[in-house]
């Protein structure tokens, strides 16, 4: 096992809450998730400023909408950051719309499967 050292430090209460939120929210450590965002940041720093996308998994998806439709998405993080006392980004509401319908959509699936099963076996 590697020699550790401990880091202490006075932060901000509302970062303090973000941190925490954001460590319980990928199920990590508070050592776990601060060694996570410094190993990240000494990355990104030697990368001349821009986050390493290689070799993570990451996908991109990218799509325009009308102005109109832009303006809405931005009163509503607004709104929700607001309420959450934190800003609320693009991408967090958008992959959390679409991981919502996914799950829908896999819920419906497995219902939709479990009647089909019920009729198969009282038809049979």
């Amino acid at each position: 096992m590697a020699d550790k050292k401990n880091l202490c430090a006075q932060i901000d209460i509302a970062l303090h809450n973000r941190v925490t939120e954001e460590k319980d929210h990928l199920e990590m450590t508070t050592s776990q998730y601060i060694t996570h965002l410094l190993i990240e940041y000494y990355e990104i720093k030697e990368n001349g400023g821009k986050p390493i996308m290689a070799n993570n998994g990451s996908r991109t998806m990218a799509f325009q909408v009308s102005e109109e439709l832009f303006q809405r998405i931005k009163q509503c993080l607004e709104r929700m950051s607001a309420r959450n006392g934190r800003k609320m980004t693009q991408r967090e509401f958008v992959l959390g719309l679409i991981e919502k319908a996914l799950e829908k959509d896999e819920n419906e699936s497995v219902e939709e499967i479990d009647t089909q099963e019920r009729q198969e076996s009282y038809g049979a």
